[in-house]
Parts: C-alpha cells; sequence; structure tokens
C-alpha cells in the first residue's frame, strides 16, 4: 500500500509540474504523508524534474534535510 502512494505522489507532482503553486502544495502533502526512505526516493526523482522546470526549485525548500 505504501508503495502505492509514493507511485500516485509521482503520478500527481508530475501532472501539477506547469504550476509551481500547485506543485508545492502537493510536495508538501506528499512531505507528510510517505515514509522517511520514500520521501528519500522522491527528493532522488525530482532531480531531473527541477532540471527541466526550474521555476519549480522554489518548493525545493519544502523537502526535510
Amino acid at each position: 500500500m505504501a508503495r502505492a502512494m509514493f507511485e500516485y505522489t509521482k503520478t500527481v507532482l508530475e501532472k501539477v509540474s506547469f504550476n509551481p503553486t500547485l506543485f508545492c502544495k502537493e510536495l508538501h502533502k506528499a512531505v507528510e504523508r510517505l515514509l522517511p526512505f520514500e520521501i528519500e526516493e522522491l527528493m532522488i526523482w525530482m532531480k531531473p524534474m527541477l532540471l527541466q522546470h526550474p521555476e519549480l526549485a522554489t518548493c525545493v525548500p519544502l523537502l526535510p534535510k
């Protein structure tokens, strides 16, 4: 079940990547719902997306250090 949430989160983030405000909102929800190791995987997954959409980099501070 947890893996399904991670995959769903990636799908949602891809779909809202056109809008930084929506992306930040969905990223915030993801950080609240995902397990710590899934958040690490999400950060790795997001790196190429941030290269394609640099305007989304404003959301990175929402991720835990």
